[in-house]
């Protein structure tokens, strides 16, 4: 990771499929909010491949937000927002973001290396800034009906566990209810390359 660019490799590794299933959940108009963002690759990449929607970055790190508010300054994609600095272990972090319009809150790679309470914040914020049928899109590994879908994911949940006891893999029936305390209803399951999936929750009601 360079200072004027961090890069992180996983996100070029995934952006394309995360695309596909995107392309095919999301509205072609409104705008998305990127929860930890990280060095900015999937919201630049999404910017350009899906121009009708407006995408806006975060990141709980401040030095990763400098990062993002450059690349949205250099950028020539007028839909690629400014960035926002916003913390899931912050319970308010809904009321610092200052786009209207909201129509889909997504996330990759972030609930299984965070406490779990990132993932009930997380779900509590959405709730208070989507409309009835907006979307939370999370990407990543899962444990499934107490299974892992590979040795790998065994292994990477019990390195991750070791290496901080509050973070590990999820198991996918106790995200789905925590989305629908907050009143989202699991609505997708994607499959996705190597042992990863993208789980898809719709805002219940309606408008």
């Amino acid at each position: 990771m360079t200072p004027d660019r961090p890069m992180f490799a996983a996100a070029d590794r995934n952006k394309d499929a995360i695309l596909d299933v995107l392309r095919r959940i999301l509205p072609e108009a409104g705008t998305v909010l990127e929860i930890a963002s990280g060095g900015g690759q999937h919201a630049a990449h999404f910017a350009r491949e899906m121009p009708g929607l407006g995408w806006v970055p975060s990141d709980a790190d401040a030095e990763l937000v400098t990062h993002l508010d450059g690349m949205t300054a250099r950028s020539d994609l007028e839909n690629l927002l400014a960035p926002l600095h916003l913390d899931m272990l912050d319970p308010a972090w809904a009321e610092r973001v200052t786009h209207d319009g909201l129509t889909a809150v997504i996330n990759a790679n972030m609930i299984h290396i965070s406490p779990w309470q990132t993932c009930l914040n997380l779900f509590a914020g959405a709730a208070d800034l989507l409309p009835a049928g907006g979307l939370v899109s999370l990407y990543g590994p899962f444990v499934v009906d107490g299974e892992y879908s590979s040795d790998g994911n065994r292994d990477f949940d019990s390195s991750l566990r070791g290496q901080n006891p509050d973070w590990g893999l999820r198991e996918l029936n106790t995200v789905c209810e925590v989305a629908g305390k907050a009143g989202f209803e699991h609505a997708q399951t994607f499959e996705m390359p190597v042992n990863n999936l993208t789980v898809v929750f719709r805002r219940a009601g309606t408008n």
